[in-house]
């Protein structure tokens, strides 16, 4: 079977790196894959936190951050590219507690299983009156794939994928998301060999 013939969909699914994966931005990485499509891919690392906590992000955008939950959350390295633009990971938000397929957010990103993503500063401006989504991840910075590259770096043995669990993204203590999320395979880290087999 060639790899040309069924395109994959890995959209709301973990890429789970490969102890082979030395690259800095990637190495131990789960990245959440908010879309897929012969065009490409993008996502963003659930287990990389920075040093700026959500309380620290807030002030820097000139905003008070009134939901005690978050204020000592950190923010996370989404991954290299656009480092400096906030993403935003968060439940659905329903308009008028009704399901549709509007985002009340501005520029929001309907990731089909369950989960939306958006980049404008309105659903900031939401959790720091102390509304906004309940369950929320921010990261600076996010991960993209060019046409073809990820399919090319699954098939070099890069990355593991798995459906993706929210109670890995939302519940987990971060340094356990990398082992949770092996786990979901039925894999602990130390079976894991960072030489590719080749018959």
């Amino acid at each position: 079977m060639s790899f040309d013939s069924a395109p994959i969909n890995l959209t709301h699914h973990f890429l789970i790196a490969m102890p082979g994966l030395e690259d800095e931005s990637f190495s131990r990485s789960v990245v959440y894959l908010c879309e897929h499509s012969e065009r490409g891919a993008l996502g963003l690392i659930i287990n990389k936190p920075s040093d700026i906590t959500l309380k620290g992000l807030f002030d820097k955008v000139d905003l008070s951050l009134r939901r005690e939950d978050l204020t000592k959350e950190p923010v996370f390295q989404g991954g290299p590219v656009q480092t400096e633009r906030g993403f935003v990971l968060h439940e659905p938000m329903l308009v008028d507690r009704v399901e549709t397929d509007e985002s009340v957010y501005a520029s929001t990103m309907t990731i089909p299983g369950g989960l939306e993503m958006t980049t404008s500063k309105d659903v900031l401006e939401a959790l720091s009156t102390g509304a906004g989504p309940r369950r929320v991840l921010i990261t600076l910075g996010y991960s993209s794939w060019g046409e073809g590259q990820l399919e090319s770096e699954l098939a070099e043995n890069a990355w593991l994928t798995v459906a993706a669990d929210l109670s890995v993204i939302f519940d987990t203590p971060v340094p356990e998301r990398y082992d949770r999320a092996l786990a979901l395979l039925g894999l602990k880290a130390w079976m894991l060999s960072p030489e590719a087999g080749h018959a």
